[in-house]
């Protein structure tokens, strides 16, 4: 009888302690430290070249980080980012989203600078985008045919739109969003297809997980949704287009809610968990963003996402390791099939939880 009685007490000190842990994480003392943390830690372990898409979702995540934080380390490193590194240039190739991403950060510091050589080169590459066919010899391209791209892309045509008052990006985004939207949206399981290579009908092989199921990426899906959030958030509020973006943005948040996981995370692969057992947190944190700040804008209903979202952030934080790495993050690729574990680490899933968290630390 005494030892049942001191293994209920344990058990039960061991639940109280595991429950106050998962409460600090929502305490905006912690958050903030925490962000720092992972912040510092990816600063100090740089990887690929500065404006590669990878480190546009990297400082889109760091910006909404100083903004949070007021971190003079995270602001320092996005200003020798953009001064000394890039030039405040885009990537190589002025047709490819990918290659504008890191021009997002520019936009916002410009903000903040008010300096034109900022954003000048993302005007006059951007000018080239909105003038030119895709560089495809003999075949009618559209500009945006993968889904990632609806992270990369947009938000920078809409943010540089509010900036300069040039409404013209905002009539560009629309056309080359909707595009892609008609081109991979499954309205049927209300997601996006990961590129145009699993709606093309000679590659029908490919397009199915283990369980019979289609392939949607969680990833993919991530970049999308977060996308969303970052587009709503800068377009007008009377724009004749945003209820297009609103309604897509709850739809899409409707399905992927009813896909997370018990341990609060997503899979690599949103409808066969099963085949990618572990959570994956570039997918899961631009989900947790997306949430939270939906809730936070009044799009998304607060009863309904909030414990989605405190599920999320709490599984977010345990795979931050003690010197602020995030770990479980899927490596490069086009699909669910990349292991990772609790080392695998990339910029882009820093950048994911930097903008989980600073949506998070808002929610009320």
């Amino acid at each position: 009888m005494k030892n049942i009685f001191i293994l209920l007490f344990l058990s039960m000190t061991v639940s109280v302690w595991g429950q106050s842990k998962s409460n600090d994480v929502f305490k905006p003392k912690t958050i903030k430290a925490t962000m720092v943390k992972a912040a510092e830690w990816q600063i100090a372990h740089p990887r690929h070249v500065q404006n590669d898409w990878t480190n546009g979702a990297y400082y889109a995540g760091m910006f909404a980080a100083w903004e949070t934080t007021k971190s003079k380390t995270i602001y320092n490193a996005m200003m020798a980012m953009g001064k000394d590194s890039t030039h405040w240039r885009p990537y190589r190739r002025w047709y490819h989203a990918d290659d504008v991403a890191i021009c997002q950060t520019y936009i916002d510091l410009y903000k903040k600078e008010k300096k034109q050589e900022m954003i000048q080169p993302t005007i006059d590459t951007l000018a080239l985008f909105m003038s030119r066919p895709y560089p495809v010899r003999g075949i009618e391209v559209i500009k945006w045919w993968w889904c990632d791209a609806l992270f990369m892309a947009p938000p920078v045509l809409v943010k540089l739109a509010k900036v300069t008052g040039n409404q013209e990006y905002l009539r560009y985004n629309d056309q080359c969003f909707k595009e892609c939207y008609d081109l991979l949206y499954n309205k049927e399981e209300q997601l996006f297809a990961r590129d145009l290579n699993y709606v093309i009908k000679n590659n029908e092989k490919d397009r199915y997980e283990a369980n019979g199921k289609r392939i949607f990426w969680s990833r993919g899906n991530g970049w999308v949704l977060g996308g969303l959030a970052r587009v709503l958030a800068e377009l007008p509020k009377g724009y004749p287009e945003r209820p297009f973006y609103e309604n897509l943005f709850k739809e899409m948040a409707a399905r992927v809610l009813s896909l997370q996981q018990e341990d609060g995370l997503w899979r690599a692969s949103l409808l066969d968990p099963d085949s990618y057992p572990g959570g994956e947190v570039s997918g899961s944190g631009f989900f947790c963003y997306a949430f939270a700040w939906g809730i936070n804008n009044g799009l998304l209903d607060k009863q309904t996402y909030k414990p989605a979202v405190e599920k999320a952030w709490i599984a977010l934080n345990k795979c931050v390791n003690e010197e602020g790495r995030v770990g479980w993050v899927q490596p490069i690729g086009a699909d669910p099939r990349k292991n990772f574990n609790a080392d695998s680490w990339e910029v882009y899933g820093t950048g994911a939880f930097l903008l989980a968290g600073s949506e998070v630390i808002r929610m009320k």
